[in-house]
């Protein structure tokens, strides 16, 4: 099995130190560093306290040898595109981690900035944390197994506010919803 703990946590933006303050307990960047080069195993506790720092899935961590994994080889600047001196592996939508299920809506006719063919990706999230989710593109369930879709503007009470992506589209209510989708990532084919 091949860890990924090194490239995810690069891919986060860390340091050894600061992946290992964010796991629960604290640990040191020395374990941290042994963990990602196997000099030291990876049992399934360290799996999850270091998956939880990094918000993956524990699974994420690791992967098969024979498995075919996509690769991050070159980066777009200013200047263009730029190969990277070591190949890494991408974060796939399903490696996303965090609070709440997540859900893909696909999209059959372009609204707005979507495409026929996109796949959005959303998490959903209790209506009582909705405050985080304003101005941001959301799905909505209503009643009788329908669902509101567009950017969260408004929310008063049990009522949230809702603009539909397309254009001249009217504000759409939502009273109670059992739960909010907050967009997190767009998935388009080119």
């Amino acid at each position: 099995m091949i860890n990924r703990i090194r490239a995810i946590r690069k891919d986060r933006g860390l340091t050894l130190a600061q992946l290992a303050a964010a796991c629960e307990p604290p640990t040191t960047a020395q374990t941290i560093g042994r963990l990602e080069t196997g000099m030291r195993n990876v049992s399934l506790k360290w799996m999850e306290r270091i998956a939880a720092a990094l918000e993956v899935d524990p699974e994420t961590l690791v992967r098969s040898d024979n498995a075919d994994h996509p690769q991050i080889i070159a980066s777009l600047g200013a200047s263009g595109p730029e190969a990277l001196a070591k190949p890494l592996d991408a974060i796939l939508p399903s490696d996303l981690a965090g609070e709440g299920v997540l859900t893909v809506m696909n999209v059959e006719v372009a609204s707005g900035a979507y495409l026929p063919g996109d796949q959005i990706w959303l998490r959903q999230v209790d209506p009582s944390k909705a405050a985080r989710a304003i101005n941001r593109d959301v799905l909505v369930p209503r009643p009788g197994g329908r669902f509101a879709f567009g950017r969260l503007i408004d929310r008063q009470g049990s009522m949230v506010g809702l603009l539909p992506p397309g254009m001249g589209q009217k504000q759409q209510v939502v009273d109670d919803p059992p739960w909010i989708a907050v967009c997190e990532m767009l998935v388009r084919r080119l």
